[in-house]
């Protein structure tokens, strides 16, 4: 299981990466490896408001649904769109291909409510 040093992280397995104020997001590669084979991912639309902690979408798997929830409050700008095609990347490649959608933040300060790698790896040990 893979936990990369330069994201922030959810308690609800979400991973973020910051460049400025927009933040790119996705599922950790320990939620994708306990919700097993993806087969369908809901997104916003672009344009769409997110606040933080609140569900954004879907994710379908052979096992379960489960809900996506935001991890800072902000404007969708991008979606990844590969994914209503290829859902399986966010298993292959959650930090990579697997990204779902990038926001413009709206405050700033939410970031500090999140957890580092070190504690998120702790959190799932």
């Amino acid at each position: 299981m893979n936990v990369e040093k330069n994201l922030l992280y959810t308690e609800e397995h979400e991973w973020i990466f910051v460049e400025e104020d927009v933040a790119t997001i996705g599922i950790t590669d320990y939620a994708q490896g306990e919700l097993g084979d993806i087969v369908f991912v809901e997104l916003p639309n672009v344009n769409d408001e997110v606040k933080q902690m609140e569900p954004f979408g879907t994710i379908e798997a052979v096992k379960a649904v489960s809900d996506l929830y935001a991890p800072l409050s902000g404007v969708v700008m991008e979606i990844n769109e590969g994914l209503a095609d290829k859902p399986e990347s966010i298993n292959q490649d959650p930090y990579g291909d697997g990204w779902m959608i990038k926001i413009k933040i709206s405050d700033k300060s939410e970031l500090d409510s999140l957890l580092s790698a070190e504690e998120y790896e702790q959190k799932i040990s």
